[in-house]
């Protein structure tokens, strides 16, 4: 079993749409996944805009949020952050993780290489509009992935 964690913010948006997306694109495979915010408040549900987005792909995620841990760290064999001030404080809190935490337009080598802008309090257009875009990286991660089995 291979082990992605997701990471954003809050652990109420990007991340847990993320974790949805990548685990329907990766059924059946050996991939087990997880999503975590650096300011997580444990137990929150994911937004109601981000449940509604993911609906409308047909995907029915019950979310709690979880606070990144010393205990997700050595969980996952892969980090994916949404953004570079993720990455940094995973960094600096667990440093021994440093060669698996990487942002996920980092890893799938996007041109921009930027942060993935949170929606947050934002509109269902908003998060649709970041839904996407985290489709099209899991796109390429998914394909990255394939390759190297």
């Amino acid at each position: 079993m291979k082990r992605i964690l997701f990471v954003c913010t809050g652990n109420t948006c990007r991340s847990p749409m993320a974790e949805a997306l990548f685990r329907t694109l990766a059924a059946g495979s050996d991939w087990e996944v997880r999503s975590a915010g650096v300011a997580a408040y444990e137990g929150q549900p994911a937004s109601q805009q981000a449940v509604q987005v993911l609906a409308e792909c047909g995907i029915d995620h019950n979310h709690q949020a979880t606070r990144i841990n010393g205990d997700l760290i050595l969980w996952a064999d892969l980090i994916l952050t949404m953004a570079h001030s993720h990455k940094s404080l995973i960094v600096s809190y667990f440093p021994e993780a440093q060669q698996k935490v990487f942002t996920l337009k980092e890893y799938v080598g996007a041109n921009d290489g930027g942060d993935i802008a949170d929606p947050f309090g934002g509109t269902v257009e908003e998060y649709r509009k970041c839904a996407r875009e985290i489709q099209v990286l899991l796109d390429k991660l998914w394909a990255h992935l394939s390759r190297q089995q």
